[in-house]
This record gives structure tokens, sequence and C-alpha cells, in this order.
């Protein structure tokens, strides 16, 4: 998962773009990037590391221009290597610089194609740079010096017609403008925005709404599936639908996890479908176990809270804050490395032995992907005195890979994979363990907007909706992208760097 934003202003856009990844930081923690463009020229700076890590003063101040973007990145595929941090750019033609969240499931393909028929090399193992040189092919094609907003959204049918997956995209092209544009099932999220100055109209793209509303900017709406927009660098404003067949499936994912409460995505507030999710995952609890003993629900922080919050009121019991989270540990589930994601889980969070000692505790997390995590969060509640520890997902078992730019790529590393629910709550030392049904988590999100009438739960129920994903797919993906895949890649740029 990727965070990508990309404003045209009329003043200096580096310290704007700054903010808008850190606001946006949840979504990637392993590098980070800001592309800005003056007087037909570039200026780029990207590294792996958190935002605040990646740049300094002095490196800010040489971002200069009144249109630019950025990307926050951890990584679906490929290795963690600097080389891979976005925005990526290509020459030729005009000058192009992309920020792309998602993940292409025809990538292998796209590279074949672009070396023998468009003669374009690719340089690193990401589907990013894949994308950028499709787009690129697409505008080389029509062999003019100027373009025209028309030939942009024509470069942009033409990467709907080649490419497969997830992707939501910004694209700077040099002097000309910035483009944004989703895939044409809408996976992943993209919001664009408008901030009103003495000057004129100011404009941002972004994944998240939150990065606009930080910033000064009202949304206008989403990028619907399969929609451009393009702001040119005088600040017009230009959309158009650029394929003839949607089918608007937003990945579910987002509301489970990935999102920050305050979002809105496709026009549905991220904050009331978690609590919808708690009341749904109460209700399931009321209606299977009448009889429960549970003494106090107590979330993991923080994605859970919203959920544990209703779930607590509706199950009448107390809500107690029974962990307390290190605020500079950053998001587990998406560290690479195993053994980075189990080291960081002891740093992050300690409990407060007076909300466990002797209760009946149901603990509440937003979903179990691996398991490690909430085994070791189990452990900890035991230690700290509780009687029984029960444990809550506001999310179903996610038991298949997720293909879509999310990293849950190999089947074998999921927990709840060919085991039962029971078998579930056994290996990670719970006493029972309550999972939401699939049917409730997609009412309580589709609720926030009932003209969506599909979503993307590839994870929990193995319907891929690009309908391109077959097992030969998913077991090639998982050969390639399996925790120890990924550590001989990392072990591998540590050679060379030594």
């Amino acid at each position: 998962m990727c965070g990508i934003a990309g404003i045209v202003s009329y003043h200096n856009v580096n310290q704007e773009l700054y903010d808008a990844l850190t606001v946006l930081q949840h979504r990637g923690q392993d590098a980070a990037g800001i592309v800005t463009c003056e007087k037909g020229k570039l200026f780029l700076r990207k590294d792996n590391g958190l935002t605040r890590d990646v740049f300094n003063s002095a490196q800010m101040l040489k971002l200069k221009g009144n249109m630019g973007i950025g990307h926050v990145r951890y990584p679906t595929a490929g290795c963690s290597s600097s080389e891979e941090a976005q925005p990526f750019y290509v020459n030729s033609p005009y000058g192009l610089t992309l920020a792309h969240n998602g993940n292409l499931t025809n990538a292998e393909m796209l590279k074949k194609e672009l070396f023998a028929e468009d003669q374009r090399h690719i340089n690193t193992d990401s589907d990013s740079e894949i994308l950028l040189n499709v787009f690129a092919h697409e505008l080389q094609n029509l062999g003019k010096l100027r373009l025209t907003v028309d030939d942009v959204f024509n470069a942009v049918a033409g990467v709907h017609r080649r490419c497969r997956g997830a992707y939501a995209v910004v694209v700077m092209i040099t002097g000309f403008g910035i483009l944004g544009f989703r895939d044409p099932f809408g996976i992943r999220p993209a919001v664009f925005g408008e901030r009103k100055t003495v000057f004129g109209s100011e404009f941002m793209i972004a994944s998240e709404s939150v990065a606009l509303d930080v910033l000064g900017f009202e949304l206008i709406r989403d990028i619907a599936p399969g929609e451009a927009v393009f702001i040119e660098a005088s600040g017009q404003i230009h959309t158009r639908q650029c394929t003839e067949k949607t089918n608007h499936s937003p990945c579910i994912f987002e509301y489970v996890y990935f999102a920050r409460p305050d979002s809105i995505i496709d026009n549905i507030s991220v904050y009331k479908a978690r609590m919808r999710m708690g009341e749904k995952l109460a209700e399931k609890i009321l209606r299977e176990w009448p009889d429960h003993d549970i003494d106090v629900v107590i979330p993991i922080p923080d994605t859970s809270r919203t959920a544990a919050l209703e779930m607590a009121n509706k199950l009448g019991k107390n809500f107690r804050e029974g962990f307390i989270k290190n605020r500079y540990i950053g998001r587990t589930f998406i560290m690479p490395g195993q053994k980075m994601r189990e080291k960081s889980v002891k740093q992050k969070l300690n409990a407060i032995g007076l909300e466990f000692e002797g209760k009946n505790v149901l603990l509440v997390d937003d979903s179990v992907v691996r398991g490690t995590t909430s085994a070791q969060i189990i452990q900890m509640a035991r230690d700290a005195g509780a009687k029984k520890v029960y444990f809550a997902s506001a999310a179903p078992p996610v038991r298949y890979p997720n293909v879509y730019g999310i990293d849950m790529p190999a089947a074998s590393e999921l927990i709840a994979h060919n085991r039962s629910d029971e078998g579930v709550g056994e290996a990670i030392g719970a006493d029972r363990i309550i999972y939401q049904d699939l049917d409730d988590l997609i009412e309580a999100v589709g609720r926030g907007n009932r003209k969506i009438k599909q979503f993307d739960t590839s994870c929990f129920s193995k319907i891929y909706v690009t309908g391109d994903v077959d097992d030969v797919y998913l077991e090639q993906t998982e050969h390639l992208r399996n925790d120890g895949a990924k550590q001989i890649q990392r072990d591998a740029l540590t050679d060379v760097v030594a």
C-alpha cells in the first residue's frame, strides 16, 4: 500500500507536499519522495525512510516550483531498496514523473511487451516503473511536439487497454500539468479537491481526503473508476471518463485497516464504517454467544478503537484502554520482514496490568493476518493477569493473498489459510475467537454508499474482481513475494552495498 499526492498551486508546493506525505505516512513507511517543476526543470528527492528522515531543510529548498507530486511507499513487490522509491522519472517523451498506489497483475507480460515492441528498458522490479513506461509509450505514439489535454486523456485510455490490476496514479508532465487517474475497478482510492485563493483556484489530488483537509483544500469528489483528472500548470482543471467499461469495486480492506478514520473514501466515512463493524460484531456475539462472560472490552491500538467502543456499548460492558502504544514505532503490518514485525510488537505496546488482572478480557483488533502479532498481544494480556482472553476481529478470516497492492502475497503465511476459526484461536492462544461475517462487513461498509454494488473482498473470499487471477498466478506470486524471498532480496542488496 502506498500514498500519493499532487498539487498545482500559485506558490512553491514543496512544504505542502511534505505535509501531505506526513499525513499519508500510515500508507507506507519504507520510502518517500517528492518531485517539483519550475520553468520546465524538475527537482527530485527520494530515498528510503520516513518522510521526516528523507527530507532536510537544504533538500527542501531545492524542491522549487508551483506544481509537484509526492509518494510514500511500502514494498509489495520487489525489494525494499532506494532505487524503487518513487516518484519514477522517464525523460521521453516530454519528461514524465509518476507515483503509483496499487499493483499490476499483468506486470511481467507488460515488461516483455515494453522491451520487444516498445523498445523500452525497465531498470527495477517495480510495476510502477512499468506503468510509467506504458503511459510514456502511449504519449510517444502521438509524435507531437506540443500536447493537448485530449492527448493526455487518450494516453490514459491506452493505459486502461493495456494494464490490469489496481492503480491509483499521479503523473506530472513537465511544464504542462498534473494528471490523476484510477483503474476501471477503482480498487485503490484517489480524491481531488480545490482551494480558492485571491490568485485563483489551486487543486490537489491525493490518496485520502484527510490530506486535502489538513492543507485547506475542499474535497470535490473521488476520481471515478476509469476516470482521469488533469490540472494544467495554469490552474485549469479537466476531467474525462477514459474507458467504456467500469465496475466500481473498491478494496474493502481500506476501511478495515489502511485508511485513516478521518478520511472519506468513495463517499463513505471510514470512521462510521468502523463503527458499524463494531455494531455488527457485537450483534454476532449476542446472537451466537448470549451467555458470554466478558468483563471488559479492550482495543488493540489504534485502528480497532472505533469498532471496539461500539462493541462495548452494544454488549453493555466496560470499554478500557489496556495497552499503551509507543507512537514512535511504525505499523507492524506494513513492515518488511517477519522478524522486524515481531520485534516491533514488543517495543510498540505495553499492558496496563490493572485493566487485565483477574478479568475475562475481550481483545478487539481490526483483523488477523499472519497471527504472530495477535499471539504476542494475547500473551501480554495473560502475563498482565487476565483470567481468560477472548479475541474479536472486525474483519473476516484473511485466508487468501491480496494481489492489488496489499502485502499479503503468500497464502502459507496467513494464519487462517487452511485453518478453521477454532484452529486460528488455538494457534494464537485465545480462549475463543470471534470473526466478523463477510456479509456483515460488506453491509457495514456499503451502508455508507448504496451506489457501490461490489467491493474487492479477495483476501476473504478469493474472488478477484479483475478476473485475471487464477491459482497459477497465485502460486507464482507466493514464490516471488513470500517473506523468505524478500529476505533473500534484502540480503543480496546488503551484499551489494557492502
